[in-house]
């Protein structure tokens, strides 16, 4: 008799627990959780500690609907022992709304996680989790290097060895490096081509063919380019510092005055580029203010034209070095 109690006791558990996590996930009904949950619940998250209370988790709820409408959840299995109960679920859905400042691509995810939940009169009063909305953006190819940059920020206001700010610090060896001048562009959704003057830009690998560049997230272009799959990487020549001041800047239709031609895969081209490439975006990493984009180059194409030198805010022309006003 007291086995079939406890069978029955663990049943019920199980039962509460699909309900009001189906209203919540599902359906976007969050207090249904105040069904299953304790007045002093906390959550915790196993990969930074973070802890959180009932209130924080429905918010979370809402935004990852919110950026997923068609969110699903399945409940794979539920396992009870004593106190102690795990549920292993995972979700579907189709990222078409802004996460976390993170603009949507409209990509598809399938993603797994687990909860270990202790239980005390039939009420969850904490909870492990493996996963919250930073593994979502990862399960959706856009890993977030926040936490790294914030783990190990420097204090502004704290001084180098020789009196110097670190910011002022970094500025001047900035201004010491030596680069080219590039236009990142993009056909967008409404097939408008769009692009941005960028500076930071890198080859990261030959075998496989890899480059990256970064982008403040605070362009006017930066939503057009998060979500492209294709984008264009023009280098300037020295014949093209109109073109340089077009993409610099705030032009709403910078194409409009710059000659160009569509890559194979659509990607806006500028004519008279030194050279000019087309990647396919393979991951897009989180880095705080700006996003670093890495791309593995599908077509290329180059000239005998000479490049823009950039150097300490000024622009050179590559043949002789003189300034270009």
């Amino acid at each position: 008799m007291q086995e079939t109690g406890i069978s029955h006791l663990k049943d019920t558990l199980r039962s509460n627990i699909e309900s009001a996590w189906s209203k919540a996930w599902d359906s976007g009904n969050v207090n249904a959780l105040d069904e299953i949950v304790s007045p002093g619940y906390v959550r915790r998250l196993t990969n930074s500690g973070l802890r959180s209370g009932i209130d924080e988790v429905k918010d979370e709820i809402l935004r990852i609907r919110e950026a997923l409408p068609d969110l699903h959840t399945s409940i794979d299995r539920i396992l009870v022992e004593g106190d102690s109960a795990a549920v292993y679920w995972h979700s579907t859905g189709t990222f078409t709304e802004a996460l976390n400042g993170v603009p949507p691509t409209g990509g598809t995810v399938e993603t797994y996680g687990s909860n270990l939940v202790t239980v005390q009169d039939g009420k969850i009063i904490s909870e492990d989790v493996t996963w919250d909305a930073t593994q979502l953006l990862n399960d959706l190819g856009l890993s977030s290097l926040a936490s790294a940059f914030e783990e190990h920020t420097v204090d502004p206001v704290v001084d180098n060895l020789d009196g110097t700010p670190h910011r002022e610090m970094l500025k001047a060896f900035n201004r010491q490096f030596v680069s080219g001048v590039t236009v990142v562009s993009v056909l967008d959704e409404t097939s408008t081509p769009k692009g941005l003057a960028v500076s930071s830009y890198n080859s990261v690998s030959l075998d496989p063919p890899l480059v990256l560049f970064c982008v403040q997230k605070t362009s006017s272009t930066y939503p057009s380019l998060f979500r492209g799959k294709h984008l264009g990487i023009n280098i300037l020549s020295c014949e093209q510092r109109e073109t340089l001041g077009v993409f610099a800047s705030k032009d709403k239709d910078k194409f409009a005055r710059v000659p160009w031609h569509e890559g194979p895969n659509g990607s806006p081209l500028i004519d008279g580029s030194a050279a000019a490439v087309e990647v396919e975006v393979k991951e897009r990493f989180q880095a705080l203010t700006h996003t670093v984009f890495i791309g593995r180059v599908v077509h290329a194409e180059t000239s005998e034209d000479e490049p823009i030198i950039y150097k300490a805010g000024k622009f050179f022309d590559s043949r002789n070095l003189d300034p270009l006003d």
